[in-house]
């Protein structure tokens, strides 16, 4: 899970800078970010580190489920290093273990437990957070620069964190009838698109660090609250120290890491362009 969410982020960032910059809240950007193969094969990944977290989601708990989301930031520092070839000076490798060690305190600290329903009343609260998450959204995309990515940013990790929410009780349904039939995996569905698209505009503000920053941890704070007092999470006795501190060195290391990536990955594209203008120098010379 943690490995595929690594290989979207680094992925969907690299489409969504290649793409026209959008000011308005128009799903036709995701259309505009799937014709780019990059940003399909990042999909793709985040895709199957979704069913992964899904599946996991049906015993363990959200603040775990939810860190382990946000930790794939060190994987795509990893791949940073690997594939496009970023320096990684001692104050990263010092953050990547800061994040190994903060999920693994998550791991030692969460006890596992079936999901408790929401009910009628959380369903109403997960219709009324996509209203209210939209809403804001459709003025919000005015924003330029790094508060529109931190704005933006904020606002797809509150859609992801709902999504969060509504998969935790979902993952335990009984049978395949009552999964279609549960009015959770439509509110699922929904919330993952609107935060996708929030996502995708984030991105294109020109600050990946903010934006992806500002997702994680409204992605994941809200999610751990809301599993711990409505869901049934539950932390083995006597650890609470040890989540606690296990959460927050995830969410210092995330964003720490999120520091370091933005630079390197906007050098990497502007290589990638001016390889691009190169190549088609020849094709565009006038004729005499």
């Amino acid at each position: 899970m943690i490995v595929a969410y690594g290989f979207a982020n680094l992925l969907q960032s690299v489409a969504a800078a290649r793409t026209t910059v959008h000011h308005s809240f128009d799903p036709g950007l995701l259309l505009r970010l799937a014709s780019h193969r990059t940003y399909l094969v990042g999909l793709s990944c985040q895709v199957v580190g979704f069913v992964l977290a899904f599946m996991a989601r049906r015993d363990l708990p959200l603040f775990l489920v939810q860190a382990s989301v946000a930790a794939g930031l060190g994987v795509t520092a990893v791949l940073g290093v690997l594939v496009l070839k970023w320096r990684l000076p001692a104050a990263e490798v010092a953050l990547l273990a800061l994040l190994f060690a903060g999920i693994t305190a998550l791991v030692l600290a969460a006890e596992p437990a079936p999901s408790r329903q929401l009910g009628t009343a959380g369903l109403a609260g997960l219709a009324a957070a996509l209203a209210v998450i939209s809403v804001l959204g459709f003025f919000t995309v005015r924003l330029r620069g790094a508060p529109g990515s931190v704005a933006l940013g904020s606002l797809a990790g509150m859609a992801f964190s709902a999504a969060a929410v509504a998969a935790r009780p979902l993952a335990s349904a009984d049978s395949a009838e009552a999964f279609v039939r549960d009015p959770l995996l439509y509110l699922l569905i929904a919330h993952s698109v609107v935060g996708q698209l929030l996502l995708g505009l984030a991105m294109q503000r020109g600050s990946t660090t903010a934006a992806v920053a500002a997702m994680d941890a409204a992605g994941a704070v809200p999610a751990a609250i809301i599993g711990l007092l409505l869901l049934n999470d539950r932390i083995w006795p006597g650890r609470e120290w040890l989540a606690g501190i296990g959460f927050l060195a995830t969410l210092v290391s995330v964003i720490g890491l999120t520091r370091y990536a933005e630079p390197q990955h906007h050098h990497a594209v502007a290589r990638d362009r001016e390889r691009q203008m190169v190549g088609a120098g020849p094709a565009v010379q006038p004729r005499r």
